[in-house]
């Protein structure tokens, strides 16, 4: 029994190792690939570089536009994230904790369009917008993202708001609370590990979106980094510069590996709570 634990053991760990290793060197490869000239990358793509060129991040920066996207990406998920998580937060509170007619009605509506393909909305929502006239706007690509709510959020931190007692709400209700007090008061701190939770899936949601602001923004001066990224990809077939383009790569995971980095203890408290409770 002894050898065979030992042995799952060491198989475990060696599965860890592969899993680490198949997520960590393609991102040192990309490291040291953008250190190099474009001469040492051709000459041998395994090497390392024989002199560190800092300089290409400074290019990628300026020269593909990686940094002023990079501020549009973060106006843009900045308030995409603000006020879409606020709404969510709203409408799951209105329908996990309001007793009201219709509601099972809303929540089965909300369960089928679990069913359908999201792209089935893609012309009608292009039209709406155009006709709105907030097309190649990032002011329209938050509003889009901002009220086009998702079902999965919605349901995740439902359900965490549903396991939470109604006696704490019975009880400001008796002492005079208004339901908006009970909500900012009560709901909100006590489903703060949710709303974080929803609120770190949003922010990689909308960080790499890639099809809206594609589809919207057509002045270069408003794109996103994924769109700054493809546009640049599309250039190496001309250029082929692809170290500046690694070091681009590079300066737009930041913020996915802080989010990450950071925030990771209370993606695994949320995801946990919301599944032992729920």
């Amino acid at each position: 029994m002894t050898e065979k634990r030992s042995l799952a053991d060491v198989l475990w760990i060696v599965m860890l190792i592969a899993g680490a290793l198949s997520v960590l060197y393609p991102l040192v490869w990309v490291f040291y690939q953008s250190l190099k000239t474009n001469q040492q990358f051709f000459q041998n793509i395994w090497s390392l570089p024989e002199t560190l060129q800092w300089s290409n991040y400074k290019m990628a920066w300026v020269k593909y536009g990686i940094g002023k996207s990079l501020l549009n990406t973060l106006y843009y998920v900045g308030l995409s994230l603000i006020i879409g998580t606020f709404l969510t937060t709203l409408n799951a509170y209105a329908l996990t904790r309001i007793e009201f007619k219709g509601r099972k009605l809303i929540w089965g509506i909300i369960m089928l369009s679990l069913f359908l393909p999201g792209i089935n909305a893609l012309i009608p929502q292009f039209v709406l917008m155009r006709d709105l006239q907030l097309t190649n706007s990032l002011t329209g690509l938050i509003i889009l993202d901002s009220f086009g709510e998702s079902v999965f959020f919605l349901l995740l931190l439902g359900g965490f708001m549903q396991s939470l007692p109604k006696e704490l709400e019975e009880s400001a209700y008796m002492d005079g609370a208004s339901i908006f007090q009970v909500f900012l008061r009560i709901i909100t701190p006590l489903a703060t590990p949710g709303i974080v939770t929803v609120a770190i899936f949003k922010f990689l949601g909308l960080y790499n979106n890639f099809l809206a602001p594609f589809i919207y923004l057509s002045d270069q001066k408003k794109y996103t980094i994924g769109v700054a990224m493809y546009q640049a990809n599309q250039l190496m077939q001309y250029t082929s510069d692809w170290v500046t383009l690694f070091a681009g790569v590079l300066i737009a995971m930041i913020p996915s590996v802080f989010m990450f980095v950071f925030f990771q203890r209370w993606i695994m408290e949320g995801a946990t709570l919301g599944g032992i409770k729920g």
